[in-house]
């Protein structure tokens, strides 16, 4: 189903920038212990083992599947019987054994694979089964158990066939989880949707400290006093992850329907890019391989996405059928420094600079033109369409998206119209709003064909209640002739996919700070298979 091809060569390269990293932070008196304590691998961790204690229920932060394949899925919890406290409340020195089991039914009356796997304190009693042998386009149950104990019941799926015929995928899209700018009601409501799989595209925690007082919730929970700073070690970032897990509507969105995850900056910080190789970044690169460490920990991910230090692969591709090959872009590891935002500029334009890396945009090239895919779907994390931000006759841009790496945003578009890649979409997060644009040729010049859509998605919580106001819209119409929608609130979208079109729904709650918010769908788009570009439903 993933094509890695070219995955060792990737793997050879991480490795050998890490010991030059390790090399430089040892000599810069770094803190380098700290990375080469990341760079154990789950396998090769402790396997001393301990029991949890009777009387506490280990599996606090609920379950989760993703990265299905057309025989396999991930399977994931997190021991954490009492979850504020270090190591979950056990023991840092002792593996626990965890049994798992998946059946076809609920009642696991007809179990089909089963096993033992050790959680390792070194990687926070995280535990991920990577399940094969079994059926494509298959619904599964799972669970897990350990001293006494039984999990909740996960519902998973696994991808069909790479020669399926497949009719239907359905699927939802959502970013941005700011705890303490709402409640997950919109979380809660996407649990609900009943979807195939739901690709999650960056933000699944701000590094933000969690007090109450600093909260836009109404009646926000008391959290310790550790939740006072902001995310840095190791330990910070497990508990960041560990506050977001102990929301239900978010457990249970895990629980029942599989997650492909990308990551954005705010899983690190706020605009955090690639750094050079310098003493001065020895801390920078340090805390970004806790980030790693910590965001691999809490997500269904397989242990080829086992970080390296500060390096790991994440961008991966998934192929449902001959229906769709979607393509999981990382838009932070790899990229060029930004530069300034504003007007137009040369240095915006420097074909030098890169979004993907050379590596990442060889692979994603390669994926778009070697597909027989009927559509062609890249997930990722900042708005690749043009974005004018000055409504009068001059331009303005962003420097954060792809339009602050015009060469590399306009690479992208040269391959789709170049290759001819049938049915191009991009699916996107990040800037909290909705957006639904078309996609042009060549966007300094309107006139250019329409060569794919775009669907921007807005945050679940981040930047706390949203509005129905469209004044902070007008400008974005007014310079974005190809921008075909926009909106200010809260939510997620639910497509439906077939060999004919996509429909893809943006839904909406009208607030997130206060409880209850009920969900409704705002605009509804649809795209006809062979017809580039978005018409309202």
């Amino acid at each position: 189903m993933a094509d890695h091809s070219d995955e060792d060569a990737t793997f050879e390269l991480a490795d050998q920038r890490w010991l030059d990293r390790r090399k430089l932070l040892i000599g810069a008196g770094g803190s380098a212990a700290a990375l080469a304590f990341m760079v154990n691998h789950p396998t090769r961790a402790s396997a001393k083992v301990a029991a949890v204690p009777s009387d506490e229920d280990p599996f606090t932060l609920g379950v989760a599947s993703g990265d299905p394949l057309p025989g396999a899925v991930v399977l994931w919890t997190k021991l954490a019987p009492r979850p504020f406290e270090a190591y979950g409340g056990l023991s840092p020195d002792r593996a626990i054994e965890v049994r798992w089991q998946m059946s076809s039914d609920e009642n696991f009356s007809t179990v089909v694979r089963q096993g033992t796997e050790l959680a390792h304190p070194e990687y926070g009693f995280s535990v991920h089964v990577d399940v094969r042998g079994l059926e494509p386009d298959t619904v599964y149950h799972y669970r897990f158990a350990t001293g006494g104990h039984l999990s909740a019941t996960g519902r998973t799926r696994t991808a069909p066939a790479l020669d399926a015929d497949l009719k239907e995928l359905t699927f939802a899209v959502a970013s941005c989880n700011s705890f303490n700018a709402g409640w997950f009601t919109a979380t809660g409501h996407m649990a609900d949707e009943d979807v195939d799989v739901v690709f999650f595209l960056g933000d699944y925690v701000y590094e933000y400290p969690l007090l109450a007082e600093q909260s836009l919730r109404v009646d926000p929970p008391d959290m310790p006093s550790i939740f006072s700073t902001s995310t840095g070690s190791l330990s910070r970032y497990r508990l960041q992850y560990i506050a977001h897990r102990l929301e239900p509507e978010l457990q249970e969105a895990h629980r029942r329907t599989p997650w492909i995850a990308i990551w954005d900056d705010h899983e690190v910080f706020n605009d955090s890019w690639g750094w050079p190789d310098t003493p001065e970044h020895a801390d920078d690169l340090v805390r970004r391989a806790n980030a790693y460490r910590a965001y691999w920990e809490h997500m269904p991910l397989r242990l080829r996405q086992v970080p390296k230090g500060p390096d790991v692969r994440l961008y991966r591709r998934f192929d449902f059928g001959q229906l769709a090959r979607f393509s999981m872009l990382d838009v932070r590891q790899f990229r060029s420094a930004e530069v300034a935002s504003g007007p137009d500029s040369p240095e915006r334009r420097d074909p030098s600079r890169t979004m993907l890396g050379r590596h990442q945009e060889a692979w994603f090239f390669d994926g778009l033109r070697s597909t027989s895919a009927r559509w062609n779907i890249a997930a990722q994390g900042v708005l690749m369409s043009m974005l004018d931000t000055d409504p009068t006759e001059g331009q303005s841009f962003s420097s954060g998206g792809w339009d602050g790496y015009q060469a590399s945003q306009q690479r992208v578009l040269d391959a789709v119209s170049n290759h001819a890649v049938d049915n191009f979409v991009v699916l996107t997060g990040d800037i909290h709003r909705n957006y639904a644009l078309d996609m042009k040729a060549n966007f300094d010049e309107p006139g250019s064909p329409t060569i794919g859509a775009e669907f921007a998605v807005t945050s679940l919580t981040s930047g706390g209640d949203g509005t129905d106001s469209d004044a902070g819209l007008e400008d974005r119409y007014r310079a974005n002739p190809h921008l075909k929608w926009g909106s200010l609130q809260r939510g997620y979208a639910r497509g439906r996919l077939t060999p004919e079109r996509l429909d893809l729904d943006y839904r909406e709650v009208p607030y997130v700070q206060a409880k209850g918010a009920p969900v409704r769908t705002s605009r509804s788009f649809v795209i006809e298979a062979g017809r580039p570009g978005m018409e309202e439903a």
